[in-house]
């Protein structure tokens, strides 16, 4: 099964301690701050910890993932009572008015299909107040992030409180296009358990970015590098239209 990262209770459990570093986060609440945001939608909020930060500064959230097991933890958070939970992907959407739409992390390149893509997009214009604003990342395929997608430099053992020593690493599978499949492995120390994830990405080009941008009726207002990894990613800032 594919994403079992996202799905499996287990997993879901220990994935905030195998990802303590969330500094990528810091551009986007950044920006936040910057557009004078009151209003956000983060699309696939995973565990919470971007809708947390901003509902600490008083931000009214509303976070979005099509993992249960996910949401439950981040529900299972302090503070997650400041924030409006929805277990679904874009089209569990109820009308809103939000001022920003963001998706951070792997969650536009996690959304391979077409069809589910140009959802997505449309879903997000929809949930924007006129003038709002929409941000997200993807990589740049010519920077070829795959081929350090090894065991080698990879592996690692992480001490999670509560569960113990959790071996982790991840490897290639395949490449078809711009579809980038590989597989996380994880061993739990307690128990000898190992639980595999398979994830494909979905290796977007700035102009085809652009260009599904534009058919969804935003305008690309600017494309950025992400500032703790230059060269590797495309930020893309996009405006729904006054009018």
């Amino acid at each position: 099964m594919a994403d079992e990262i996202f799905t499996h209770p287990r997993l879901a459990a220990i994935y905030d301690a195998l990802e303590p570093d969330r500094s990528d986060l810091d551009a986007y609440l950044d920006l936040t701050r910057r557009l004078g945001a009151r209003k956000v939608l983060d699309i696939g909020c995973g565990t919470g910890v971007f809708a947390l930060l901003l509902a600490e500064e008083g931000v009214e959230v509303v976070g979005l993932d099509p993992a249960e097991a996910l949401i439950e933890v981040a529900r299972a958070k302090p503070g997650s009572d400041r924030v409006e939970w929805i277990r679904g992907d874009a089209t569990a959407l109820p009308p809103l008015r939000v001022e920003l739409a963001t998706m951070t992390a792997n969650v536009a390149q996690a959304i391979a299909a077409p069809a589910a893509w140009r959802t997505t997009l449309s879903a997000a214009h929809r949930a924007l107040r006129p003038g709002g604003h929409l941000v997200f990342e993807t990589r740049v395929p010519s920077a070829r992030a795959w081929e350090r997608w090894n065991r080698e430099d990879s592996y690692a053992v992480t001490a999670v409180p509560g569960v113990g020593a959790v071996e982790s690493w991840v490897e290639l599978i395949d490449i078809d296009g711009p579809l980038v499949t590989f597989r996380w492995t994880y061993v739990f120390a307690a128990d000898g358990a190992v639980l595999t994830s398979d994830s494909t990405l979905r290796f977007r080009e700035r102009d085809e970015v652009a260009a599904d941008l534009a058919a969804s009726g935003f305008a690309v207002q600017e494309v950025r590098d992400a500032p703790d990894r230059p060269g590797r990613e495309f930020v893309f800032l996009a405006r729904r239209p006054e009018q």
